[in-house]
């Protein structure tokens, strides 16, 4: 993967987002994802070809068929890059956090009604 705009690139296609959330099981044959997602042997196999070039995922022979499975290294990638972003998430959080705070509680529990006999 040359770079994160090629990454959010390849998945921002649902099917091939799809696919990785499939192979976040384990290692999969395309005979398995295409059951599991409906989607066509030749379309999945297209999918899997882009995410093998992206460097997504790897694959190697069984016998007749292929299984594949993720990579870590774009991931890493993406996280890396997510961290940044993360920071300043959680910056607001804090700030939310304080504000509530500050302000205190405006929900009060209701109290509960005695029985009548």
């Amino acid at each position: 993967m040359s770079n994160l705009s090629e990454a959010f690139e390849v998945l921002a296609d649902p099917t091939r987002l799809r696919i990785v959330e499939e192979l976040r099981g384990g290692e999969r044959s395309v005979g398995s994802i295409v059951s599991t997602l409906g989607v066509c042997q030749p379309g999945v196999s297209r999918h899997l070809r882009i995410l093998h070039q992206a460097g997504f995922v790897q694959s190697h022979p069984d016998g007749q068929r292929r299984l594949y499975s993720l990579q870590r290294k774009p991931f890493r990638a993406l996280d890396a890059w997510i961290h940044d972003y993360r920071d300043l998430v959680e910056a607001r959080l804090d700030r939310l956090g304080q504000l509530v705070g500050e302000t205190g509680p405006s929900y009060r529990p209701a109290t509960k009604n005695p029985r009548r006999e």
